[in-house]
């Protein structure tokens, strides 16, 4: 039959037969993030980028098309840039990601509204995505286990040298910019804003230079060349604090930004100057608590591993509670690197979330303390399979030695497998967010990535 064209059909009509075909995932993540609860929670940080976000200006990125391209990013490892051109190029992501024949955003425009997310909106979106799978029947919340795990910051190896050369780095490059703003202002403006950066890298490539040296007197030469180096920092923080005082007169928005960045960084200088002179001139120990890793991100900690490899890892300590069905529940990032008392908190957040307490609660001996085993009886714990540490007694001894206690135990081991799997494919090997508050939103996203890709598996199975 001779036909003059094709009926008009609908090109997206079709898409979710593609993608149950190709990525059946997929297919039942769109079910499960047809959920308005999840859309309000991001609506109302979006919605506070700018006064008048809300109710004036053009038309934004939708903001399930925000949602949906964050978790496209964490769900397959990608950079903004390549989640962007990944959907750009797929019809069955355009449909997902709800784009269909609109333009994708650039990876500027969805960095801008990823830092606009607060560590606490993901905690609440978490929360959600557990209790869609409570509703999904995939897990009950019967069981909890913790552990906690070592994330990296993006920092090079902290030394002493190498922090004194940062400082006198940021400090210049403050100082150039500051140029053009102060030339009208101050005469000598060139020994004002004078750069002190390749003083600064000199002395360091003649220490470094040094330490392959034999003899004597080579600590001492060592200790003049820490003493020349931070004289320059010192000299650099005098110049910027001369640069503050004139900038505070200026009221052009180059120079306030300026102000800003100096008042972030300046304090952390002289921080790594003061603990320069402790630990390399005075000979005198620094708490690890106190020391200053990195510049640009000082929040990070030292971290002991107490397993093979480096002995040390810079970064925080999160730790994380897992329940049956293998949804992780709950993330935080400790202040100090150690996880006595965080099964209280684990159980209270539990509380709040199923509505009860789990049944049984079983993690290492890191986590016990004194009271923990009494406080999680009292909240409705059944079954405590936690180890003492120390020194147990007899009766301790025999408890857990119980096939009850050791059947408990035995099923903490899966955590562990929950860690490598959020390591190796949703980043928490290494923080790609910068600040406490880009880490907990890198975190997040991974756990909420991992968790929707679980609900599925579990439903598609």
């Amino acid at each position: 039959m001779l036909i003059d064209s094709y009926p008009v059909e609908d090109v997206f009509a079709r898409v979710p037969e593609v993608a149950a075909q190709t990525d059946p995932i997929l297919k039942t993540l769109d079910t499960l993030l047809e959920d308005d609860q999840l859309y309000q929670a991001v609506h109302t940080d979006l919605g506070k980028r700018y006064q008048h976000t809300l109710v004036h200006g053009r038309h934004s990125m939708p903001v399930e098309v925000i949602l949906r391209l964050l978790l496209i990013k964490h769900l397959y490892g990608c950079s903004y840039e390549e989640t962007t051109k990944r959907v750009a190029d797929g019809l069955v992501l355009r449909w997902f990601c709800r784009v269909y024949f609109q333009t994708v955003p650039t990876k500027a425009t969805l960095i801008r509204w990823t830092h606009t997310l607060r560590p606490e909106t993901l905690h609440a979106l978490n929360d959600r995505v557990v209790q869609l799978a409570v509703h999904a029947k995939v897990t009950q919340g019967r069981k909890l286990r913790l552990d906690a795990t070592c994330v990296q910051t993006q920092i090079h190896h902290p030394t002493d040298g190498g922090l004194l050369v940062d400082s006198v780095r940021v400090l210049s490059r403050v100082a150039q910019r500051a140029k053009g703003l102060l030339k009208e202002r101050v005469n000598n403006v060139q020994q004002l804003c004078r750069s002190r950066l390749r003083t600064a890298r000199r002395t360091a490539q003649t220490f470094h230079r040094g330490l392959r040296r034999k003899g004597e007197d080579k600590e001492a030469e060592q200790k003049k060349l820490y003493e020349k180096l931070v004289e320059t920092t010192e000299q650099m923080v005098k110049q910027v604090r001369q640069v503050v005082s004139v900038l505070g007169k200026e009221t052009q928005e180059p120079a306030t930004r300026l102000l800003q960045q100096v008042e972030q960084v300046l304090p952390q200088v002289v921080r790594v100057i003061a603990q320069t002179r402790k630990r390399v001139l005075e000979n005198k120990k620094v708490p690890s608590s106190e020391k200053v890793l990195s510049l640009f991100e000082p929040h990070t900690r030292a971290i002991p591993r107490h397993k093979g490899g480096a002995l040390v890892e810079f970064g925080r300590l999160v730790t994380l509670d897992e329940v049956e069905g293998g949804l992780v529940t709950r993330y935080q990032l400790l202040e100090h690197p150690q996880e006595h008392g965080q099964a209280i908190d684990a159980v209270a957040h539990h509380w709040e979330v199923f509505a009860q307490p789990p049944r049984l609660v079983t993690a290492d001996r890191g986590v016990h303390s004194a009271d923990t085993e009494e406080k999680l009886k009292t909240a409705g714990v059944k079954q405590v399979a936690i180890p003492a540490v120390g020194k147990a007694s007899e009766e301790r001894r025999a408890l857990e030695r119980t096939p009850r206690f050791r059947r408990g135990y035995r099923w903490r081991a899966g955590i562990e497998g929950r860690i490598a799997s959020l390591r190796r494919d949703y980043g928490w090997r290494k923080s790609r967010y910068h600040g406490r508050d880009g880490m907990e939103r890198w975190l997040g996203l991974g756990v909420i990535a991992s968790n929707l890709r679980r609900i599925a598996l579990l439903k598609t199975a």
